[in-house]
């Protein structure tokens, strides 16, 4: 099943949610039912069943973890749910690696750009939303040089820096 055949059976319902709009969502959601085919194909060598079923669970993760982010509107909590859905997309990809033996070099080139696509997605998507909420006041910073500041060890806990904060902009 190539995509456009797969978006055609997407109910309406799917379809109409602004989530709908996000590309990486779409192409995770995609993901989750190419990995229902493969994971059956695996579970039936008894030495794969974990395989499949960790293929399967972060495969599912991807789409699912993108929908709860989606949901949280923006900001931090977006991006953290963005992050898990990276770590997910990481994951499959690297469990297809393991299991192109089994599911041949054709299918594994495949699902490797697709998730490849969804994590360049992410990559640009996660620091959008980090940026939106990170908001500092703009502030001068001094820092005033003194012997101790010369003889300081950069890798010591404690800073020499006396560090003071204006507001003068």
């Amino acid at each position: 099943m190539n995509y456009e055949e797969w978006v055609a059976t997407v109910p309406e319902e799917i379809k109409a949610d602004s989530l709908w709009k996000m590309t990486a969502y779409r192409l995770a959601l995609f993901l989750g039912d190419l990995g229902w085919y493969d994971t059956a194909k695996l579970v039936r060598n008894r030495h794969l069943t974990g395989l499949s079923d960790q293929l399967y669970r972060a495969l599912g993760s991807v789409s699912a973890n993108l929908a709860e982010g989606y949901s949280r509107g923006s900001g931090k909590d977006c991006a953290r749910f963005y992050e898990y859905s990276l770590g997910s997309a990481r994951e499959s990809r690297d469990w297809y690696f393991k299991a192109r033996h089994v599911l041949g070099e054709v299918v594994f080139q495949h699902r490797l750009q697709l998730l490849t696509r969804v994590i360049q997605l992410l990559l640009t998507t996660i620091p959008q939303q980090r940026g939106r909420a990170l908001r500092e006041r703009p502030g001068t910073y001094q820092v005033a040089m003194t012997k101790r500041t010369r003889r300081w060890n950069p890798c010591s806990n404690t800073s020499p820096f006396p560090i003071r904060m204006t507001n003068d902009v």
